[in-house]
């Protein structure tokens, strides 16, 4: 299947949605960092807004201070997340289990 051909106006605007998709996320990871926000409050913030939803959780917690990439894994597969998965995909256990963990 070939991809339709954009006109140079909505390449702009694609490019002008990832852009802001990714600063979205960026401030999120931020937030996270700077405790200006809890786990349970991204976690939810994600139910309405879409460039949060699509954060992968090892990058969630890689955000949080003290844990890098291999502790990230160690906690994802430890509370049973798949390492590819995004916000968007977390069951209500695994939910449950990040806000418990991190609040």
């Amino acid at each position: 299947m070939t991809l339709p051909a954009l006109t140079a106006e909505q390449r702009a605007e694609a490019t002008a949605r990832a852009t802001a998709a990714r600063q979205a996320r960026a401030r999120i990871r931020t937030a996270i960092r700077e405790s200006h926000m809890t786990m349970s409050e991204v976690i939810a913030a994600a139910a309405h807004d879409e460039a949060i939803a699509k954060l992968k959780v090892a990058s969630l917690l890689e955000a949080v201070p003290g844990i890098g990439k291999t502790k990230a894994a160690t906690i994802m597969e430890r509370l049973d997340i798949a390492a590819s998965r995004r916000i968007r995909g977390l069951g209500h256990h695994q939910i449950a289990a990040l806000t418990q963990e991190f609040g």
